[in-house]
């Protein structure tokens, strides 16, 4: 189960919105957690905490194929993404980092900023504790759950290289 508190934005939140491009000649995961979502929303690093989770609208990491722009959120405590849609890029940087992103439109248009959210991985369940509203979401392939609760690529990699 992923439990947090929701932080909302809209459609098409770019990779330079996530995490901009002027902190990118750093591999730190800290530093780049400490601009997440800087260009869109300031205060953000103030204002969340870990194991909160981000609410967007269509389209979410949309622009250039940077994969800071999901270590920057997982880095930050972010405990998962949900959106109406991601972009394929940003989809599969995340899967491969071990963000878990969860697409799901009624969920994305019924959670307000600040509500108390649950996701159930197993059952694809979305709750909306604040107004005990229920939505789905697509499920993961098996492999791709696999992958996510390895905590990314490397992980399942590693975890599967002696089978």
């Amino acid at each position: 189960m992923i439990n947090g508190k929701s932080w909302k934005y809209g459609d098409n939140v770019n990779t330079d919105e996530i995490i901009p491009a002027r902190y990118l000649n750093t591999t730190d995961v800290k530093e780049l957690a400490s601009h997440c979502m800087e260009d869109i929303d300031p205060e953000f690093v103030n204002k969340a905490g870990e194991g909160d989770i981000i609410v967007a609208g269509d389209n979410f990491g949309c622009g250039s194929s940077r994969e800071h722009a999901p270590i920057s959120i997982k880095a930050f405590g972010i405990s998962c993404v949900i959106a109406k849609s991601f972009a394929r890029i940003f989809f599969r940087n995340a899967i491969n980092i071990g963000l878990p992103i969860f697409e799901s439109e009624e969920a994305s248009s019924e959670i307000s900023d600040g509500d108390e959210v649950e996701i159930d991985m197993n059952s694809s369940k979305i709750t909306n504790l604040t107004t005990n509203k229920e939505f789905s979401f697509t499920p993961f392939a098996a492999e791709m759950k696999d992958i996510i609760q390895a905590g990314g690529l490397m992980g399942y990699i590693k975890a599967n290289a002696s089978k």
